[in-house]
């Protein structure tokens, strides 16, 4: 039953890390390589670099929620919420028509 999460690709949990311009300070991030994947396929989606994207997330998470406790774990959900089928702009199309009704 786990043969196929069992024999996946060690490739694809491998830790990468990547320094990233966020609010103005150069960081580091580190997560696994298809992690990395998917976030240049949502940027991509997005029309933008995986640096901006990543940036725009933080800035847009930081005026929501006021502070993020674990960012590495938000891209992992992020990646989690986009293979679930959540795409920001189906998502906030819809948002807006559910505030026009």
């Amino acid at each position: 039953m786990c043969r196929v999460f069992a024999a996946q690709d060690p490739e694809g949990y491998r830790q990468i890390n990547r320094s990233i311009r966020i609010d103005g300070h150069s960081t580091s991030i580190q997560l696994e390589a298809t992690f990395w994947a998917l976030l240049d396929e949502i940027a991509e989606s997005q029309n933008l670099t995986t640096p901006k994207f990543i940036s725009k997330l933080y800035d847009e998470a930081i005026e929501i929620n006021g502070e993020i406790p674990n960012f590495a774990s938000m891209l992992r959900t992020t990646c989690a919420l986009y293979l679930r089928g959540h795409r920001p702009d189906l998502d906030e199309r819809m948002a807006l028509k559910q505030e026009a009704a």
